[in-house]
This record gives C-alpha cells, sequence and structure tokens, in this order.
C-alpha cells in the first residue's frame, strides 16, 4: 500500500480488517435500566476529573441490552455514569462502563473515549422482575432488580434526560506509555425515539473486586429506577477540554 493509500483507509485498526465500521452506530430496541443511588460524596469528588463538577451525590447504574447494533452486533452492557455539569451545563460523565462484545470496547474506547472493558454483564427478565447481573472473569460484582413495567412514565421527559449531553475522559498512550491523547469529550445520542418507559421499586447490590471496583462508589440509598425502550444513534463528538495544552 502507498502512503496514500494507508491515509485514505485508516479509520480504526487493524489497517485491512477494522475491528468496526465507521461511524454513527444505530441502536434498535436498546432496553436498559437505569438505577439512581445515593452514595459517598468524597468517593464521587476521587473520580470524577476536573473541569467537570460533580452536580448530587449521586450515581446512575446502568444494565443496556442491545440486541440490533448497526456494524457491532448483539450486546450487554453495564456501569456507572455520574450527573455532573460543565460550565454550568448539566449532563453526565461515564465512569466504567463492562460488556461482552470486542467490537463494542475497540469502538468505544477508540472513537469517543468510553471506559469499556471485557466482562459479562446481563439483562433478562424474571416472572414480574427485571434482573441485570454483571460478572467479572466469573466473580459477581453487581446485581440489580427491577419491577416490569411497574408504572408508565412521560416518554417526552424521558427523551429529554436522554438527550443531555455525554462526557468521557479520552486516553491514548504514546509508544513510550506516555498519554499522548489527554482530552475531555462531550458527545450526544441522536434520532431518538423513546418506544417505552417505566418507574417502579428496585434494588442494587455492588460486590468488592480488585480490578471491577464499582464498589468504590457504594450505594447508600437507592432512590429511583427506570426501565427504559428506545432506538438512537451515536456519532462523533468534540474536544471541550485538552489536558496536555490547558493552562493552569
Amino acid at each position: 500500500m502507498t502512503q496514500d493509500e494507508v491515509l485514505a483507509s485508516a479509520f480504526a485498526m487493524p489497517l485491512t480488517s477494522p475491528a468496526y465500521p465507521r461511524p454513527p452506530f444505530r441502536f434498535v430496541d436498546r432496553e436498559f435500566i437505569i438505577i439512581t443511588y445515593r452514595t459517598d460524596p468524597a468517593a464521587l469528588e476521587r473520580v470524577v476529573p476536573a473541569p467537570l463538577k460533580v452536580a448530587e451525590p449521586i450515581v446512575k447504574y446502568e444494565f443496556i441490552r442491545m440486541p440490533d447494533s448497526t456494524g457491532l452486533g448483539s450486546y450487554t452492557e453495564s456501569g456507572q455514569v455520574i450527573p455532573v455539569t460543565f460550565n454550568g451545563e448539566a449532563g453526565s460523565y461515564t465512569h466504567a462502563m463492562y460488556l461482552d462484545n470486542l467490537p463494542g470496547i475497540a469502538a468505544g474506547r477508540e472513537i469517543l473515549g468510553f471506559p469499556k472493558v471485557l466482562a459479562s454483564p446481563r439483562l433478562e427478565v424474571r416472572n414480574d422482575s427485571l434482573v441485570g447481573t454483571l460478572d467479572y472473569n466469573g466473580v459477581r460484582v453487581a446485581t440489580a432488580t427491577m419491577a416490569y413495567k411497574y408504572h408508565a412514565l412521560d416518554e417526552a421527559a424521558v427523551r429529554k434526560s436522554l438527550e443531555s449531553p455525554g462526557y468521557l475522559l479520552k486516553i491514548i498512550p504514546h509508544v513510550d506509555g506516555s498519554a499522548r491523547l489527554c482530552e475531555l469529550v462531550r458527545y450526544r445520542a441522536f434520532d431518538l425515539t423513546v418506544k417505552g418507559a417505566w418507574a417502579g421499586p428496585a434494588s442494587l447490590e455492588l460486590h468488592p473486586h480488585c480490578l471491577a471496583r464499582v464498589s468504590q462508589l457504594p450505594v447508600l440509598e437507592v432512590l429511583s429506577a427506570v426501565h427504559v425502550l428506545a432506538d438512537l444513534s451515536l456519532g462523533n463528538g468534540e474536544v471541550v477540554h485538552d489536558y496536555l495544552h490547558a493552562t493552569a
């Protein structure tokens, strides 16, 4: 291949057989439960990077089933999202994500900086309950339950919450192991259709693990839970803060 041919085709690794296609990615019948819980404020301050600011001492724990994801296939995801503000605008910072799909891991990490790690999450209906579990190397680190379609929610309000900006810390190392990129990235979902949304009673347990450290943001009180079925797309983001070139 000539240099021009390399530049024309290079957008992901490996060069001649990329792990994922070019974005955007469309997610159809994306089903998730989001359990909002109160946690230790000091623990939040230790993991949220400036210039983001912690909005409240709460965390949103998510289990997401994605049966139809263009270019990525079918997979399940689980993780923690923290409500934050950036320059006074409300949004959310993705702290941890665990999933069972290599294209999803590679695309999420390389393009936008999603903190995706290989694990074994599961979301299923068991009689009258939704049950979410997360195992890391065979060890249970999270268990969630929620009453199934217990109380319908205003779908327009849920859609508005899903359209709020998300923030990610994208880190790309140099060949010597130092940071070549260290950026705060903002992204938004688009072409969003909420097909159903429900609230209901829920529970959440987080268990210690040396590498899947979700329990470092402990559950002090479960505040609410929502169950959502939606179609949405994710594409490009924007760099809103460059740590390597920021002035003190």
